[in-house]
């Protein structure tokens, strides 16, 4: 029998292979934190309007749930994404690895984690492979990404 948190993670996944950023958000606690190497500190409302804004500007997204396991405290998953990245026109192959904690039915924490520098290289070509190991590289990526959700949050 399926427990209920890895239900919960499937209703999630299977969101995001069908671009629903609304399902996936409402799979998360009111209070949620996120982290993953791009955005690395969301927290409560955040979280799902990140999920709106990539599923909602996703052209050929295409998502898969590899593994999952979940206990009533804790999950894991690892999923895999491919899509292409809309700045360069690039196609990226992500290998996600996520960790969960669960409260209340809902996951109340969420962090991915991957390999930063092979995103890089993968998205954003040349640069990636030269730079995509700095610190100066992960910042100016994480300040875009921020700038876009804070823009996609206004015009909610």
């Amino acid at each position: 029998m399926t427990h209920a948190n890895e239900a919960l993670l499937d209703r999630f996944y299977g969101a995001f292979a069908e671009r629903d950023g609304e399902t996936m958000a409402a799979c998360y606690a009111p209070d949620v934190t996120f982290s993953d190497p791009v955005f690395p500190d969301l927290h409560g409302d955040e979280a799902g309007d990140m999920w709106r804004m990539l599923t909602g500007r996703a052209q050929d997204l295409s998502v898969e749930l590899v593994e999952r396991s979940a206990d009533d405290a804790a999950g894991t998953a690892r999923w895999i994404a491919r899509y292409t990245f809309a700045q360069t026109g690039r196609p990226v192959v992500n290998d996600v690895q996520a960790s969960f904690r669960f409260a209340g039915g809902l996951i109340a924490e969420h962090r991915d984690t991957f390999d930063f520098h092979r995103w890089s290289r993968q998205a954003l070509g040349p640069a990636g492979l030269l730079l995509g190991w700095t610190p100066f590289l992960r910042s100016k990526v994480r300040r875009q990404a921020r700038s876009g959700l804070d823009s996609f949050r206004a015009q909610r």
